[in-house]
């Protein structure tokens, strides 16, 4: 019933999965859990998420507990078509593969959703806005979802605002061993992966123009200043703006670091960070990217509008001749470039975010019919879990309070 590429490319995504399970001992140390405790027993999982090795990780997590999972991709580059292949291969339902137009996309969609889900896990919002638009009359059985993004959970925080939430999200984003990590760490190392492997520049000496200083913004920014950049910092929040300035980066509005900058990146979750009117103002030769979850941070359909020719002139590189003249290099069509250019997370990352997936829908079915429709963060107990359980895998031990210790802080009458 899958719909994937092509499924003699199941044993070469077979063998990428392996090498995720080998670096992700949080998520497997669940997975023997659930195996033996059944914990998702007769859920139906929709999931729509970034179809890679660290993904395929969690679907067999899932079906080791129990339950029934259908996947869709949650963007048109993101899916590995061999981890697509092996994951149909084994049992679980797959519609996606690399390039689906806009409308293959949300067949996808419908297609796992046509399974009747108990559990939604979204990538991004689209499939949990799809039910609530397109699909209402699945809104009865599913008792609750989760979402792995910043982006995702703005949606459904503005959702919950309006009212029109139907049913309990909870906020995989939020938890500390998420987005300290992935956000962080993850993003940063990935979309410079994906550059890299896109257009093979040295990062050492350029000006490095970095759109937004939330999680991945610092990520990003941290490892460029690591591989010798000169960091620039773009940013409409006055706290984060500072935060930049005090680590030691140049922050400045993007209509001034347009003029100077060899690399640009946005991660801000918003429209339109770049539009035409920056790009005209951009040295010749400028390199675009984008590391946010959706391809509107950059103005492609106005770049389009400015240009006088383009073409593909490596895997992932655009090159757009502007009618002034200049050249500008469009990385991945816009869209997520740690993804579509590269692997995406390193699954050491994708370990703890996916270990809260995990544990979410569990936490889930436990709490089914006390959760109200509203955005809830990742309970603390679940997420100093997968702290302590990392530390472990990671042969890191830590100090404990001592009685005393405890009672002082959870007292106010000794001082001085």
């Amino acid at each position: 019933m899958s719909k994937v590429k092509d499924l003699s490319l199941a044993e070469a995504g077979r063998k990428k999965i392996q090498w995720a399970e080998d670096h992700m001992p949080v998520l497997m140390k669940i997975r023997k859990r659930f195996e033996k405790e059944k914990s998702l027993k007769g859920l139906t999982i929709a999931a729509c998420l970034h179809i890679t090795k660290e993904t395929a990780v969690l679907m067999k997590t899932l079906k080791a507990g129990g339950a029934k999972v259908a996947l869709a991709g949650s963007n048109p580059l993101s899916t590995q078509d061999d981890i697509a292949a092996a994951l149909a291969k084994e049992g679980i339902e797959v519609f996606a593969w690399r390039g689906v137009n806009k409308k293959e996309y949300y067949w996808c969609l419908d297609r796992v959703l046509d399974f009747k889900p108990d559990i939604t896990m979204d990538d991004g919002g689209d499939l949990v806005t799809r039910i609530h638009m397109k699909r209402k009359e699945l809104l009865k059985k599913v008792i609750g979802g989760t979402e792995e993004t910043t982006t995702g959970v703005i949606r459904f925080r503005a959702m919950e605002k309006d009212g029109a939430l139907k049913y309990p999200i909870i906020a995989v984003n939020d938890a500390y061993t998420k987005y300290l990590f992935d956000n962080r760490y993850g993003t940063g190392q990935s979309t410079i992966d994906g550059i890299l492997r896109a257009t093979s520049v040295l990062i050492a000496g350029k000006n490095f123009v970095v759109s937004g200083y939330g999680w991945c913004g610092r990520g990003i920014a941290m490892r460029a200043k690591g591989m010798g950049a000169n960091v620039i910092i773009t940013e409409v929040d006055p706290l984060r703006a500072l935060e930049a300035v005090m680590d030691g980066f140049r922050v400045m509005p993007m209509s001034e670091a347009v003029k100077i900058g060899d690399i640009f990146v946005t991660a801000t979750g918003d429209k339109h960070v770049i539009t035409t009117r920056h790009v005209k103002n951009m040295k010749s030769g400028a390199v675009i990217a984008n590391s946010g979850h959706f391809n509107v941070e950059i103005d492609v359909e106005g770049l389009k509008k400015i240009t006088k020719s383009k073409r593909m002139i490596r895997p992932n590189v655009e090159e757009y001749l502007l009618k002034n003249g200049k050249k500008i290099y469009l990385l991945a069509e816009g869209r997520l470039v740690n993804l579509a250019a590269a692997e995406g997370h390193p699954s050491e990352v994708m370990d703890m975010s996916f270990a809260n997936q995990a544990l979410s829908a569990r936490y889930i079915l436990k709490n089914k019919g006390r959760l109200e429709p509203k955005v809830y963060k990742v309970p603390s107990k679940i997420d100093l879990e997968i702290a302590r359980l990392k530390l472990k895998a990671l042969g890191v031990k830590i100090d404990t309070l001592t009685k005393d210790q405890t009672k002082y802080l959870s007292s106010w009458k000794e001082g001085t």
